[in-house]
C-alpha cells in the first residue's frame, strides 16, 4: 500500500517542488480587434433620458405644490402649514432636535408654522413619464378616441 492519503491521479504527481514562484514577466499589451470605435470623435453620446424635473409635494398628503414657499403658505389640499419642520429639507427624525442644522434650540412642534432662518423646502427630482394632455375632439365618444389611441399604438 503507498504512503499517499488520496489515490486520485494528478495529486502530488509533480516532480517540481511547491513555492513560491518567481518575478512573473511582463506580457506584451493586448491588440484590440478590429471593429467600431468606442467612441466617436465628438465625444462620449449622452444617453436618452427622459426629462425630469424638480417637485415640492406636501409632506401630509402629497399634493403637488408651487416651488415658491413663503412664511404663510398653506397646502392647497389639505391645509397644513408648508413653511414647517416636517416640509424643510434639513428635517432628519435621527438628527439631535430632529433638524441636520446646527440649532439653538429645539422647534416644536414639527409640522406646525415657524420662523426658522434655516428653512429650504424639500424638493424630489421627479422623472415626467406623461405626455401633455390633447385636447378633447368636438364630435368624438371617448371610446372612439380611446380605439383611435390605441390603433395609433401599432402605426
Amino acid at each position: 500500500m503507498s504512503d499517499r492519503k488520496y489515490r486520485q491521479r494528478g495529486y502530488q504527481d509533480e516532480a517540481k517542488p511547491r513555492g513560491p514562484k518567481g518575478p512573473a514577466a511582463p506580457r506584451p499589451p493586448k491588440e484590440r480587434a478590429p471593429g467600431r470605435p468606442l467612441q466617436d470623435a465628438a465625444g462620449p453620446k449622452t444617453p436618452n433620458l427622459m426629462a425630469a424635473h424638480e417637485v415640492l409635494r406636501c409632506a401630509r398628503c402629497g399634493h403637488r405644490l408651487a416651488l415658491d414657499v413663503g412664511a404663510d403658505s398653506t397646502c392647497s389640499r389639505c391645509g397644513v402649514d408648508l413653511h414647517s419642520c416636517v416640509q424643510c429639507a434639513s428635517f432628519d427624525t435621527s438628527a439631535r432636535w430632529e433638524c441636520t442644522q446646527t440649532l439653538t434650540a429645539r422647534v416644536a412642534p414639527k409640522d406646525a408654522r415657524n420662523d426658522c432662518a434655516l428653512f429650504a423646502p424639500r424638493t424630489t427630482v421627479e422623472r415626467q413619464t406623461g405626455t401633455a394632455a390633447a385636447p378633447p375632439e368636438s364630435g368624438g365618444s371617448g371610446q372612439s378616441s380611446a380605439r383611435r389611441a390605441f390603433d395609433d399604438l401599432f402605426k
